[in-house]
């Protein structure tokens, strides 16, 4: 973030009200029931038109590089892996062909409106707007419930095609600066970077996993999964292949084995710091692109500008990527249905309503905006690359995200039977409850059978019952369960009432109170698990 010849101290301030910003926005976002994500991203656009505030202009290379690694890599070590592989190849038909044919339609639309516009001026424009964002979408998506099976698609297409993306621009700039293309060329270059990407990843994912349990330090444990994403994309774009890919890689592998390599105390405040900065990184990415607003406008001549000659062809530009999501997932929906009719039965159709959704979550972002101002001074039509991108992203976050949550009300989708899990939650706490008392059953004992753990005997076999009992028949103990853990968060909170009183009061010492809050805190944590 630059601003004009800004003092540090103003730098800071600066940050310091956009915090403040954040948590005003985020606070009535939830109140009046907008994405947060869209009062940030209106809430930035007012904020770059304050009065006495200097123009914010981002680097593109600069944003990419601090926001995009470690949110690729919160949402890869989040994502149930069994799942991303059954789902791979629909998540490769978005990430890939849904991006390359939204790429096209868009090139063509523009050089039709605009026909002074070069075709690698309209591809680089459609290569820009076509990755929806993975910023966007899990902003989106995390107020949304949606069957298993769709959240996988749009989780695993928001990690992926932005390496497609950048793929297809690079080659678009290069062609509007040579004037040469080759099709097979750019295939080539894809695979290259992909398995370069994905090596790299693998090995950085591989060397955190070896290295991080012996700093035997749960700081300098969370803080090796805060340097992993910025390291595997560093390094892979330092030896020329796929950031994206590579960043994904590492987070899929260090997702996969964090259950081994961290202990319950290091994956719980690991947890705690990774939400919070996850938190901030997404609202910041809002607020500064509303914030760029300002920059944008200014560059390219101002609104009347923008209004006299781009909105129309800009709003058409809009209307066009929307219809090429929608033919390209219906189109892949159908052929899926057509493959099926002639035999072949390994891949199931999404169907009618899962499509529409599918269809209707497509919010660009921050890495449509980064990418569109990396475009070089002096390419052909860039002003309009500039405001067209810019439309695209206000456009599909204001429209389909604050609509997305009734659609998908509306259309009241379901999980099919083949996509649920073998066990439910009660089912799975049952097996394992039982898990437990087997082994507290074989150990409770001295080798003359002398009971030595009564108490413990005790309370896991009440345990292993009550989750037995339970399971498969949760509406008919539900009030039961509610009042029970009702009563004990009732219980947890006159606890830490207690204890701060006797803190307040000099009769316990700060260790004193920590240790025993933390009890408190994980008693409370299980309660309300437990009632969710």
């Amino acid at each position: 973030m630059q601003g004009d010849a800004m003092h540090p101290m103003q730098l800071f301030e600066l940050l310091v009200a956009m915090l403040l910003a954040i948590i005003l926005l985020h606070y009535a976002a939830h109140k009046i029931g907008l994405p947060p994500a869209v009062a940030l991203l209106t809430g930035g656009a007012l904020f770059a038109f304050l009065p006495g505030l200097p123009v914010i202009s981002l680097d593109p290379e600069l944003v990419l590089v601090v926001f995009l690694p470690p949110l690729l890599m919160d949402g890869a070590w989040f994502i149930a892996l069994r799942h991303l592989h059954r789902h791979m190849l629909g998540i490769i038909a978005l990430a890939v062909g849904a991006v390359v044919f939204t790429t096209v339609i868009v090139a063509v639309v523009t050089h039709w409106l605009v026909p002074s516009l070069p075709w690698a001026a309209c591809a680089a424009l459609g290569a820009i707007v076509s990755p929806p964002d993975a910023v966007s979408a899990r902003a989106v998506l995390q107020h949304v419930r949606l069957p298993r099976r769709l959240s996988i698609l749009l989780e695993g297409e928001s990690l992926f095609n932005d390496a497609s993306g950048l793929v297809l621009f690079r080659f678009a700039i290069a062609a509007g600066v040579t004037g040469a293309f080759s099709l097979m060329e750019a295939m080539e270059s894809f695979a290259l970077l992909a398995i370069g990407g994905a090596l790299v990843g693998a090995a950085v994912g591989m060397a955190w996993v070896r290295l991080t349990p012996r700093l035997d330090d749960k700081y300098l444990m969370i803080a090796s999964s805060l340097l992993a994403p910025w390291a595997s994309y560093l390094l892979a774009e330092t030896v020329h292949v796929s950031g994206v890919i590579a960043t994904v890689t590492t987070g899929l592998i260090c997702g996969w084995f964090q259950h081994v390599v961290f202990s319950a105390t290091v994956r719980m405040n690991g947890t705690a710091f990774w939400a919070v900065m996850i938190f901030l990184m997404e609202a910041f990415v809002f607020l500064l692109i509303g914030s760029s607003l300002r920059g944008v406008i200014d560059r390219v001549g101002g609104f009347q500008l923008v209004l006299a000659q781009m909105a129309g062809p800009v709003l058409a530009i809009l209307i066009a990527l929307t219809l090429a999501r929608f033919l390209w997932v219906f189109g892949s929906d159908g052929v899926t249905r057509l493959l099926r009719a002639m035999g072949v039965r390994r891949y199931t159709p999404i169907g009618p309503r899962s499509a529409v959704v599918l269809g209707w979550a497509g919010m660009r972002g921050v890495v449509t905006l980064a990418v569109a101002l990396s475009v070089p001074e002096g390419f052909p039509g860039r002003d309009f690359i500039l405001v067209a991108a810019f439309a695209v992203i206000i456009g599909t976050v204001l429209i389909q995200g604050t609509t997305l949550g009734a659609v998908i009300r509306l259309l009241k989708l379901e999980e099919p039977a083949s996509d649920r899990a073998r066990l439910s939650m009660s089912e799975a706490e049952a097996a394992m409850a039982q898990a437990q008392v087997r082994v507290v059953e074989a150990h409770a004992y001295d080798a003359d059978g002398t009971l030595l753990h009564p108490r413990l005997l005790d309370r896991y076999q009440r345990h292993a019952t009550l989750s037995v009992t339970y399971a498969g028949q949760e509406a008919e103990h539900a009030h039961i369960l509610h009042a029970h853990f009702d009563l004990v968060l009732m219980a947890v909170a006159a606890g830490r009432a207690e204890l701060l009183r006797l803190h307040r009061i000099g009769d316990i010492d700060e260790q004193t109170l920590h240790e025993l809050e933390r009890d408190l805190d994980l008693e409370e944590m299980s309660a309300l698990s437990a009632k969710a």
